[in-house]
């Protein structure tokens, strides 16, 4: 009566892979991987433009908000940082316009401006990839004033 025991138990137990079966599973997994990963690969740039664009847009909506409560954009010599705490100016948020003042992608603070040299309030721009003004294609800076597509 043991011996059935044993044998019933052990005929329950999973059998597992075969190497056949996992060899097929890598190579499957290796022509995904070829056919994907250049793909994503080929995209970081774009990502970080992007992700500065979305910083940008998030900034104006606060400096839009710092009007409507004070009646004006802070100043080049305010800053950014005005976005975040209060310096003393009447009609300011209670509780600032954002949490903090992002870096660009590429680890630099934003570059802004007001009264604007491209636009009448204010420029607010990332230098992009090289860090300095001016550029073309991934080295472009990105503007308040070219933020399209």
């Amino acid at each position: 009566m043991r011996k059935s025991s044993i044998s019933n138990h052990q005929s329950v137990l999973p059998k597992g892979f075969t190497l056949i079966e996992l060899m097929i599973v890598v190579v499957i997994l290796g022509l995904l991987a070829t056919v994907v990963m250049p793909k994503i690969l080929d995209k970081p740039e774009q990502a970080r433009r992007t992700k500065a664009k979305v910083d940008i847009r998030a900034i104006q909506s606060a400096l839009a908000m710092f009007k409507t409560d004070t009646g004006r954009f802070p100043t080049s010599a305010e800053g950014l940082q005005t976005l975040v705490t209060n310096p003393g100016i009447r009609g300011y948020g209670k509780d600032g316009y954002i949490e903090r003042v992002p870096s660009d992608p590429w680890g630099n603070r934003y570059v802004y401006i007001s009264p604007g040299v491209r636009s009448k309030d204010y420029d607010l721009l990332s230098y992009g990839k090289d860090g300095e003004q001016g550029g073309t294609d991934d080295d472009a800076d990105i503007g308040s004033w070219n933020l399209e597509g």
